[in-house]
């Protein structure tokens, strides 16, 4: 199951309105699940310690993929998009695609 930025931005705005997508409803909800429980890092630990890394690159957004927990950040520099795949339970960087 993989989660965008705009199920978690979804989740936190529209709350009742997602009776009607449950399926979105429901990854939305297991990702915070997971954050609360301890078994994945917060979307923000994880921004804090990889953004900063990327000098020259536009963040973008995010993927969660559960129950898997990996992260992959989004961003862009000189027209290339980059993906760093990040472990949520340990914050280490775990694959890189792009330049």
């Amino acid at each position: 199951m993989r989660i965008g930025t705009g199920s978690i931005l979804l989740l936190l705005v529209a709350g009742p309105a997602l009776a009607g997508q449950p399926d979105q409803g429901r990854e939305a909800s297991a990702a915070w699940q997971a954050t609360r429980q301890g078994r994945i890092l917060p979307l923000k630990e994880i921004e804090r310690r990889i953004v900063p890394t990327m000098k020259g690159a536009q963040y973008i957004g995010f993927d969660l993929e559960l129950p898997s927990g990996v992260y992959t950040l989004k961003f862009l520099r000189d027209g290339t998009v980059i993906w760093i795949d990040v472990d949520g339970r340990t914050g280490q960087v775990i694959g890189r695609t792009g330049r």
